[in-house]
């Protein structure tokens, strides 16, 4: 039975939202990314590939600010994946403890960055941080460190924040993956003498095929939104140490007011985003194949 046409109405509204938040910004991103304007003059000047050119061969910032996203990126993915896999095996059954747990892990979630951010702050602070403090007490006074002043670690110490904070979150997603999965499936390789990590390599693995480009996408786009958590904790600093796409762009738009500039970031982040996006769907694809 063909579904009748006025269907098709209810895709409407999503689709208005779609074009008005989505596909407007874009080509307006792209049409300024090829001007000098400031953001507020009503005259502008096409400078065409200008932009492009200075952020990719110029601009020492820029350069600094995608090294960061990217580390900060490998980061969050590898922790938060690997560690939110870890508990959805562990707290899978419907058990009340379990439940309890998984409440508990999920509960910084529900947080604001900007609370979050103001927490960690107060953990990792040299002078009155639970964090430099705890390591004091335990007399581990040779791993006390300016967290968030080295430049060396501060974008890995903000990149903890992040896994902290999103971890129940995805591990909720991979519950729901295993959770999937039939329990014969199981019972027949345990009956053929299948092993624990056979178990999972053969099976639970690739089953969670799909739970895991999930999880994997859905960390790549947070880390690479991870602006307000980022800005609240060190803005960018120490010496554009923790600079990432996203600050970028803010300081160059409402600082610098170099709207152009900015929107031509704006497009190569989106690029940026669209490759690895694609390169991961295929590494995963390999891996569990």
């Amino acid at each position: 039975m063909k579904p009748k046409k006025w269907i098709y109405l209810f895709i409407v509204p999503g689709g208005i939202l779609y074009l008005i938040f989505f596909v407007l910004p874009t080509i307006s991103a792209l049409f300024y990314s090829v001007t000098d304007w400031n953001g507020i003059a009503p005259n502008y000047n096409f400078v065409g590939l200008k932009n492009f050119k200075e952020l990719l061969f110029n601009d020492i910032v820029f350069h600094k600010a995608a090294g960061n996203n990217m580390k900060f990126l490998l980061a969050v993915v590898t922790f938060q994946t690997l560690f939110s896999l870890i508990f959805a095996l562990i707290l899978v059954k419907n058990t009340k403890p379990n439940v309890f747990f998984r409440t508990l892990y999920f509960f910084p979630t529900i947080l604001a960055s900007i609370s979050v951010a103001f927490i960690w702050t107060f953990v990792y602070d040299s002078n009155l941080g639970m964090l430099n403090n705890f390591l004091q007490m335990v007399g581990l006074e040779n791993l006390i460190h300016s967290w968030l002043g080295d430049r060396r670690i501060a974008i890995y110490s903000i990149a903890l924040v992040q896994v902290w904070a999103h971890t129940g979150q995805v591990m909720v997603m991979f519950i729901a993956g295993l959770q999937a999965i039939p329990e014969e499936i199981y019972e027949a390789a345990k009956i053929d003498g299948a092993n624990r990590w056979q178990i999972f390599r053969r099976i639970t693995w690739p089953l969670l095929a799909p739970s895991t480009t999930m999880v994997v996408g859905y960390t790549m786009i947070q880390s690479f939104k991870a602006f307000d958590l980022i800005f609240a904790m060190t803005g960018g600093g120490p010496v554009y140490s923790t600079e990432i796409f996203a600050t970028f762009i803010y300081r160059s738009a409402f600082t610098n007011y170099a709207f152009g500039y900015a929107s031509a970031a704006s497009v190569i982040f989106m690029m940026v985003i669209a490759t690895l996006t694609y390169l991961q769907n295929r590494a995963i694809n390999k891996m569990v194949n």
